[in-house]
């Protein structure tokens, strides 16, 4: 299904009158995706290739989006986010020594020498999930964009661009940029972060839980074994967690990503510290569990806020990723969460593309909030 004989007749399209400058630029799509996260990106991949025209907004400079800086984040993934990723081109285009085993997770609580094991004997697979850097995760996405682009035709990525207006009626769904241009389509998706300005912009309300504290992270070499295994030590007056890399490539040493949640008063002294000074810190924090430890990043800091809106769906519109759910850091669910957004949703518009029905129905959109719903929110 192309572009809906009703988008060629408006006004913006109009040819301007002799003397008349040229009216604001118009473009027609059949998705438009507010936002080139990794979540975007994807969705923009799993439609490619269906037929549909799509078009990717994103605030950033293409330069920020096709080769993104380390940010400190190792992202856990799920067996079922590394199939995902394999079916969407992503999972060959990570390096495999940047793809680091999670074989066992290991929880432990305040000064207890014991912890709670999660083994991976309990699955099919020699590990539970994969780590591999955010960044990583990001640049793959964009490459494998690039391709479909290149292969099929019918992605549209507009970078540089910030979204001032959306609206959208019972037919069509329209947006403006703040460089003057206006684009219409069948259905907005709104991948901007779980502090979405889109999902806002649709007046729709979210629940936010911010904890008053913020969580350093970084790369860092340590004497002991990590075993493959990832820490979640809930310990007096702060979290930490311990996600396992594969060996430094420098020096072959042990390395992992460290996770230390902390007031923020206590976090900023900990960005601020010199780097032998923020060595010994850690070691301590970490009760010499892994012997001497060694910083071999940047450090980054992140408040922590979790986000739930109220509606995932409105009118020809839809969320996904953190627009449509903001986890906490510590479920380590939150790009899995968005993986299964982009696959609830883009299996909801493709199935009614093929058989020629509305991509943006209320009933197909709703049918993926409660989808998704389920999936994040079993309680309710």
């Amino acid at each position: 299904m192309g572009a809906s004989p009703m988008y060629t007749q408006n006004a913006s399209t109009a040819q301007p009158a002799p003397g008349q400058s040229t009216q604001t630029a118009t473009d027609v799509a059949d998705v438009l995706i507010i936002g080139a996260g990794p979540a975007g990106l994807c969705l923009a991949r799993a439609l490619s290739g269906q037929g549909l025209k799509i078009t990717v907004i994103e605030q950033q400079a293409e330069a920020g989006i096709s080769d993104p800086a380390f940010d400190g984040r190792e992202i856990a993934l799920t067996q079922h986010s590394a199939a995902v990723m394999k079916s969407l081109d992503l999972w060959d285009r990570i390096e495999p020594h940047s793809k680091a085993q999670l074989r066992d997770a290991r929880i432990i609580d305040g000064e207890s020498p014991f912890a709670m094991v999660i083994g991976h004997q309990l699955a099919k697979h020699t590990e539970l999930g994969w780590l591999v850097s955010n960044h990583l995760i990001r640049k793959a996405a964009f490459e494998s964009v690039q391709h479909a682009k290149q292969q099929h035709g019918d992605i549209t990525l507009l970078t540089g661009e910030k979204l001032t207006d959306i609206h959208a009626t019972p037919t069509r769904a329209s947006i403006k940029l703040a460089s003057g241009k206006s684009l219409h389509a069948s259905l907005v998706v709104a991948a901007d972060s779980r502090f979405s300005v889109t999902r806002r912009m649709m007046g729709i309300a979210a629940e936010m839980h911010d904890f008053g504290k913020n969580m350093v992270v970084c790369c860092m070499t340590h004497e002991g074994p990590h075993d493959f295994a990832a820490w979640e030590w809930f310990d007096y007056g702060q979290t930490l967690a311990l996600l396992p890399m594969n060996p430094d490539p420098a020096t072959g040493m042990h390395r992992s990503s460290v996770v230390i949640t902390l007031p923020s008063q206590e976090s900023d002294q900990l960005m601020h510290m010199a780097s032998d000074e923020f060595n010994q810190n850690v070691a301590r924090r970490f009760k010499n569990r892994l012997g001497a430890m060694a910083l071999v990043s940047s450090r980054h800091v992140y408040p922590l806020v979790s986000v739930f809106p109220n509606r995932m769906v409105s009118t020809r519109f839809a969320t996904v990723g953190d627009a449509a759910v903001g986890m906490h850091p510590v479920t380590a669910h939150g790009f899995n969460f968005g993986l299964l957004s982009v696959e609830a949703l883009a299996k909801e518009v493709i199935a009614a593309h093929q058989r020629q029905a509305d991509i943006a129905s209320s009933e197909l959109l709703y049918r993926f909030e409660s989808t998704h719903r389920r999936a994040t929110r079993p309680c309710t």
